[in-house]
């Protein structure tokens, strides 16, 4: 298997990942956000037409394993598990997040979040995670706070977000880690 950085439909996706280390460092440092002892457990990426996910798609079969395919708010959604991870920071991530286009337009096109688990109740998941932002840090402007519980058609488990962004990259917090989800859906 190669590594997923020497794959032509990849290409743009491995020259986007130092904009996107150095994007997610900073909202990090804006929010107060202490990465290191958090565990992150995906990566996702974002495209504005079909034919780069396809791309993308293809590319990723090649260095890795299709974990799931999901339809999530009527479009599908992709996971690969890489033989070799993508690293950001200090994480190493096996799992890469692959959305097909959807009604939102992103600015950029390339890597867009990663996803924090926070193990322990959904019920208190915004009260843990906004505990780990500085409060002048969410009041700055451009900073935007939105919550979601998104569902795929099978998943068994409430998974509520909280996502903060600049509107260049986001940091999403879950309860569950992303492999918990798809055992859910069987």
């Amino acid at each position: 298997m190669a590594h997923w950085q020497t794959i032509d439909e990849l290409h743009d996706i491995s020259a986007d990942l130092p904009r996107f280390t150095q994007a997610l460092t900073e909202l990090a440092t804006r929010l107060g956000l202490d990465i290191a002892p958090l565990d992150a457990d995906h990566i996702s990426l974002r495209c504005h037409q079909n034919a780069t996910a396809e791309r993308w798609r293809a590319g990723l079969e090649q260095c890795g394993e299709l974990l799931s395919e999901t339809l999530i708010n009527g479009r599908p959604i992709c996971l690969f598990k890489l033989h070799e991870p993508v690293t950001v920071a200090h994480w190493q991530f096996q799992v890469v997040e692959l959305p097909w286009p959807g009604e939102k337009r992103y600015p950029h096109e390339g890597w867009e979040h990663i996803e924090i688990v926070l193990p322990g109740d959904p019920e208190s998941l915004n009260a843990r995670a906004l505990a780990l932002l500085a409060d002048d840090g969410l009041s700055q402007p451009g900073i935007f706070v939105k919550t979601s519980s998104p569902k795929g058609e099978r998943e068994r488990l409430p998974n509520p977000t909280l996502a903060v962004s600049d509107g260049k990259v986001t940091i999403k917090f879950h309860p569950w880690s992303i492999e918990e989800i798809v055992a859910s859906e069987h």
